[in-house]
C-alpha cells in the first residue's frame, strides 16, 4: 500500500523489451534504495511494482502486458524521470490517502496553467466510464501523487499543484496531450458501484 506522497523521482537506465513484458532498470537515488530487499513494493508513477533485482542504487522490476496496455509505463523511454514511493510500513504517517497501486486507465493533460511554481492541470479521462467515480474535492492518484479534485466540466476534472509537488515530481515535465496514470480512490468507487447495484436491484424489483 501507498500514500501519493512521493518521495522522490528515479530515472529509467535500460527496458529490455520482451514479448509479455518489459523490465525496466530504474537508478533510484540513494535515500529511497535504503534498506531496499528484494520482493518490496515498489511504486513508479502510482503502479506497485515488484523489485525483481538489486544492484546498488539499480533496481530491476517487470512490467507486464496488462500493465503496460493500461498504464503510461508502456510510452518511457531511456532516461525519462519517474515518481517513486515506498510502500508503507505498519505505523507510518499517511499524508495523502490510501492508493493500492493498481492504475485503472490513463488521463490526458489537455490544459496546464503554470505560475510561479504553482500549477493547474486539467485531464481528461482515456476510458469516459472511469468519470462516474470523478468528484469535487474527493481524492484522486495522478502518477502516483495524492490529489483532490478541485473542479469538474462536463468530461474533465481539474485537479491544483502546490510547488512543493510541482519542483519534487515528475509533474514539472509534463505538458498538454501527456499521459498520466490515474488511480481512483478504493472507497469512493466502493460507494458509487454499491449505491449503483442497489438502485439497479429495487429498479428490477419494482418492474419485476
Amino acid at each position: 500500500m501507498f500514500t501519493g506522497i512521493i518521495n522522490g523521482t528515479a530515472t529509467i537506465v535500460y527496458i529490455e523489451k520482451k514479448k509479455k513484458k518489459y523490465r525496466y532498470t530504474v537508478e533510484l537515488p540513494s535515500n529511497l534504495s535504503k534498506n531496499l530487499k528484494l520482493g518490496d513494493s515498489i511504486s513508479h508513477n502510482g503502479c506497485c511494482l515488484t523489485v525483481k533485482l538489486i544492484n546498488n542504487s539499480f533496481i530491476i522490476c517487470d512490467v507486464i502486458q496488462e500493465t503496460l496496455k493500461s498504464t503510461n509505463l508502456g510510452i518511457l523511454n531511456i532516461g525519462d524521470s519517474i515518481n517513486i514511493e515506498r510502500s508503507i510500513k505498519y505505523g507510518d504517517e499517511i499524508g495523502g490517502h490510501i492508493i493500492s497501486g493498481h492504475v485503472m486507465n490513463t488521463a490526458e493533460i489537455s490544459k496546464m496553467s503554470k505560475s510561479d511554481n504553482n500549477c493547474v492541470i486539467w485531464l481528461k479521462m482515456s476510458n469516459m466510464s472511469l468519470m462516474k467515480y470523478i468528484f469535487y474535492k474527493g481524492f484522486i492518484c495522478v502518477d502516483g501523487i495524492s490529489l483532490t479534485v478541485n473542479d469538474i466540466i462536463k468530461n474533465e476534472f481539474c485537479v491544483n499543484i502546490i510547488p512543493y509537488t510541482f519542483l519534487f515530481t515528475t509533474i514539472k515535465d509534463k505538458k498538454n496531450g501527456s499521459l498520466v496514470n490515474i488511480e481512483i480512490d478504493f472507497y469512493t468507487q466502493t460507494i458509487v458501484d454499491t449505491t449503483e447495484r442497489l438502485i439497479n436491484n429495487n429498479l428490477k424489483s419494482f418492474y419485476d
